[in-house]
């Protein structure tokens, strides 16, 4: 559960999230190579390389944005479909992927139908983070794979007080200087709605993803959770 008991919570959540994200998107992605200094980029790469889909596999990009997921997983031969329930970040993408807007908790497509799942940078915002993984679960075939990106805690002490600092006060002055001042407050906040990272294993063993592990990147900034579907719950 989060611990600021500012963050909104539930169906309020959802609404504040959507606004938000169709207020940032016209330069979302400007904003995310600043805050990150590239990395973004790598982090994503090696998300497609590591869920190791032969080429023509079908992927959905959940919470997909702007397209970026999808143009890297083009890159490596793969067949993206982008869902994302803002419309202003759709409008806003620049991939040749199909997109379409969802609801991740409720996807629009058949149980067992794709062969792979993959998200950047949402878990924290879906409303329902359990039955996200329901979903996800119920629509990747046994065999199929997920690779989900996310923010994270270095263990190293002086990183982690460092990464701190810098997403805490220098990330809302970027992203007030080039967008919108009110959801660069709010991300560093969002941080608090993300389980431990042995929970969101946990969680994804529960519904199918037994393998399902943690790799930290870039010091453990930023984390990313893979697995093999077995059974579907």
């Amino acid at each position: 559960m989060p611990q600021d008991e500012d963050l909104p919570q539930g169906e309020d959540k959802a609404i504040i999230v959507e606004r938000m994200f169709d207020q940032i998107a016209p330069r979302y992605d400007l904003v995310n190579r600043l805050m990150t200094f590239r990395m973004d980029v790598g982090w994503r790469r090696r998300t497609v390389r590591d869920l190791a889909l032969t080429p023509g596999s079908t992927v959905l990009d959940l919470a997909c944005g702007t397209g970026d997921f999808c143009n890297d997983l083009l890159r490596f031969e793969l067949n993206p479909i982008g869902m994302d329930f803002s419309a202003g970040m759709l409008a806003a993408a620049g991939t040749d992927a199909p997109l379409v807007r969802a609801d991740a908790l409720q996807l629009p497509v058949p149980s067992a139908h794709v062969d792979g799942v993959t998200c950047g940078f949402a878990l924290r915002n879906f409303k329902d983070l359990t039955a996200f993984f329901h979903e996800v679960s119920r629509v990747v075939r046994p065999g199929g794979r997920i690779g989900l990106l996310d923010v994270g805690q270095p263990s190293n002490p002086f990183l982690r007080w460092g990464h701190s600092v810098y997403f805490g006060t220098v990330v809302p002055k970027i992203g007030a200087l080039l967008s919108d001042p009110s959801a660069y407050r709010y991300l560093p906040k969002s941080v608090d709605y993300l389980p431990p990272s042995e929970e969101i294993l946990a969680e994804l063993q529960k519904v199918g993803f037994t393998d399902a592990i943690r790799v930290p990147l870039s010091g453990g900034i930023t984390q990313l959770f893979l697995g093999t579907q077995v059974t579907h719950n």
